[in-house]
C-alpha cells in the first residue's frame, strides 16, 4: 500500500535492483551498510520478498557499540524525569502510528490482524511502564541507621545493553520488552533485529528518533551470529537480553556471563494446559483454540499441549476440531483472517516435518493442516491447524518445541497424573488449568513448575508491571524482563552511608573512631 512505501522509504536504499535494501541505524543516521551479504525479507502471505537486510560487517557493528558508548554518559545525566517525557511521547506516536505499524507487522510476520496488533498494544504497554520510571528508579532511605549516621541506596543506569531479537514479536520484544525500560532508565542500546522481520523495530526507532531520544541512544544492526557474537565479548557491552531458541539462548548467557556480563536469555516453552473432567467444554475449546493457534503457534506463551483427563477427552477434542475448521486461513493484512501463514519456507517445512514425526510417533492424526491451499495465496507459507490425539510422555511431537499451528492431546485419569506429566516437561514457561474447582486451582498454582500460570486462562501473560518470569530450560539468567524485575535488570544500587559534623564537634574530635557497629 501507499502507507506502507512511504512509511519505509527512509529506512531502505535505492538500487539497481527490484527489491529495496534496507539501511542499519547507528548514531542517529539511517546507513547504507558496505556489506556485499543481504538476507531476503519476505512477506510470508504471499511468499514474495519485500526487502533485503543488510548483514552488517564487524566494523559497522563495532561502529554501533561505539556510539552507544559515546551517547551514555549525557544521557544518564539526563534527569528521569525528563527521559520519562521523552517515553510519553514514544508512547502518543505509538497511538498515532498504531495501523500503520499493525499493517507492518502482518505484512513482514503474517500474523493476522489482531494478532499483529497486540504485537503492536505490547510495545505500547511496555512504553507505558517506562513512563513511570522517576517512580520505578527511586531509592530508598533510612535516617539514624545508627547515630548521626544516614543510609540511601540509589539506583543508577549501568550503560551500553545488546538487545538479540527473535522473528516472531517484531514490535513488542525489541520495541516492548528491551528499548523502553533501558533507554528509560538512562541506558544506551544497540538492538540485533531479526534479519526475517526487521522493519518495524526500525520503524518505531524513527518514532524515538521524533520523540526527542538523543543520537546513539538507540542503534539497530540486522547481521549473522558471527557478528552478533562481538556483542557478547566486547568490553564497552555491560549487559545483553536475548529472546530465541534455548540452544541459542545457552550460548549468548555462557559467552556474555563468562565476559562479566549480565544477562536475561528468553528461552524456548513446551506450554501445557490441565483439563478437569469439571471444565465447561464449549468455553474451554475456545480459549484453547486463542491460545494453541494464535500467531499461527509461533509463541514462547502458545499451548502446543493438552493434557486432558481421559472421561471428556473425546468430547473436548471434538469441540476443539470444529472450531479449529472454522478458522479462516489468509494473508495476514486482510482483516477477516484468523490465522495467517507462518515466518518461511523452511519453516513451513520444519512444522511439516514435526507432524509426519508425530504421526511415526504413534500419534493419532485428528485435523490435518499439511495441504492446506488459500486461492490467490499459493506462494505463501501457510500451514492449517493441526490437531494430534493420543500424545504420550514419550513422544518428541509432545515435548520439543514446534513452533507452529500443532496442537497435541494427552490423556490421564487424575489431577496428580496430569500435573506430573506436566511438570516433567523441561521447559516451563507458562502453564495453565481448566476446571471450576478452587482447591485443585489452588493446588496447581502452588505445584506447577511453570513460571506463569493460567486458571482458565490460556495465555497467562501477565501485563507489563508483571515480570515475564519463565523457569527451567526457558530461561537463563537472574532478572527477567518487564516488572520490577526488568527495571532492576537495567539499574545497579550504590549505597551511600554518611556522617556529618557540627563545626564545633569537628574540631574537638579530629579522628572519625565509628568502625562501621551498630
Amino acid at each position: 500500500s501507499q502507507i506502507f512505501r512511504e512509511s519505509t522509504a527512509i529506512i531502505m536504499e535505492k538500487n539497481m535492483t527490484t527489491v529495496p535494501r534496507l539501511k542499519y541505524f547507528v548514531d542517529g543516521q539511517w546507513r547504507v551498510s558496505q556489506t556485499e551479504h543481504y538476507m531476503d525479507v519476505y512477506n510470508p502471505s504471499t511468499g514474495e520478498v519485500m526487502a533485503q537486510a543488510p548483514c552488517c560487517t564487524e566494523q559497522e557493528v563495532l561502529d554501533a557499540v561505539a556510539a552507544a558508548r559515546k551517547a551514555f554518559p549525557a544521557w544518564s545525566d539526563t534527569p528521569a524525569i525528563k527521559r520519562s517525557q521523552i517515553m510519553f511521547r514514544v508512547r502518543e506516536l505509538l497511538i498515532q502510528h498504531q495501523d500503520r505499524l499493525t499493517e507492518l507487522v502482518a505484512k513482514e510476520n503474517g500474523k493476522a490482524w489482531g494478532d499483529a496488533q497486540g504485537d503492536v498494544l505490547k510495545a505500547k504497554e511496555g512504553t507505558e511502564l517506562a513512563c513511570s520510571i522517576p517512580t520505578l528508579m527511586a531509592g530508598e532511605n533510612l535516617m539514624d541507621a545508627s547515630a548521626g549516621i544516614d543510609t540511601n541506596l540509589y539506583r543508577e543506569p549501568i550503560g551500553v545493553f545488546a538487545g538479540i531479537v527473535p522473528f516472531n514479536f517484531p514490535a513488542m520484544i525489541p520495541m516492548g520488552w528491551m528499548a523502553p525500560l533501558c533507554v528509560a532508565s538512562g541506558n544506551t542500546m544497540v538492538i540485533k533485529a531479526a534479519s526475517m522481520t526487521p522493519m518495524t523495530c526500525m520503524e518505531i526507532t524513527k518514532l524515538y528518533q521524533e520523540a526527542g531520544v538523543p543520537d546513539g541512544v538507540i542503534n539497530v544492526v540486522t547481521c549473522s551470529r558471527n557478528e552478533a557474537d562481538i556483542l557478547l565479548t566486547h568490553p564497552d557491552v555491560n549487559g545483553v537480553s536475548f529472546v530465541g531458541s534455548t540452544s541459542v539462548g545457552l550460548h549468548v548467557y555462557s559467552k556474555a556471563a563468562a565476559h562479566g556480563k549480565r544477562v536475561q536469555a528468553l528461552c524456548e516453552a513446551k506450554n501445557h494446559a490441565l483439563v478437569l473432567a469439571d471444565a465447561p467444554i464449549n468455553r474451554t475449546a475456545a480459549g484453547i483454540i486463542n491460545a494453541a493457534f494464535g500467531c499461527a503457534g509461533e509463541r514462547c506463551m502458545a499451548l502446543p499441549v493438552v493434557v486432558v483427563q481421559e472421561e471428556i477427552a473425546d468430547k473436548l477434542i471434538a469441540a476443539v476440531v470444529e472450531k479449529a475448521k472454522q478458522l479462516k486461513i489468509g494473508p495476514g493484512y486482510l482483516r477477516d483472517t484468523d490465522m495467517g501463514p507462518v515466518i518461511s519456507k523452511d519453516h513451513k517445512r520444519s512444522v511439516i516435518g514435526w507432524i509426519n514425526k508425530g504421526i511415526e510417533e504413534g500419534a493419532k492424526l485428528v485435523l490435518d493442516g499439511r495441504d492446506i491451499k488459500v486461492p490467490g495465496q499459493e506462494n505463501g507459507f501457510y500451514v492449517g491447524p493441526t490437531i494430534l490425539d493420543r500424545v504420550t510422555e514419550e513422544m518428541s511431537v509432545g515435548t520439543q518445541e514446534i513452533f507452529g499451528p500443532v496442537l497435541c492431546f494427552k490423556r490421564v485419569k487424575t489431577f496428580e497424573e496430569g500435573l506430573q506429566l506436566m511438570n516433567n516437561n523441561p521447559f516451563a514457561n507458562g502453564s495453565v488449568i481448566f476446571t471450576q474447582s478452587g482447591y485443585y486451582a489452588r493446588e496447581f498454582q502452588k505445584r506447577t513448575h511453570g513460571g506463569m500460570v493460567g486458571i482458565n486462562v490460556g495465555i497467562p501473560v501477565p501485563v507489563g508491571v508483571f515480570p515475564f518470569s519463565g523457569h527451567k530450560q526457558s530461561f537463563f539468567g537472574d532478572l527477567h524482563c518487564l516488572g520490577k524485575d526488568g527495571v532492576r535488570f537495567y539499574t545497579e544500587s550504590k549505597c551511600v552511608t554518611s556522617r556529618w559534623f557540627d563545626e564545633e564537634e569537628a574540631k574537638r574530635e579530629k579522628v572519625d573512631s565509628w568502625d562501621g557497629t551498630i
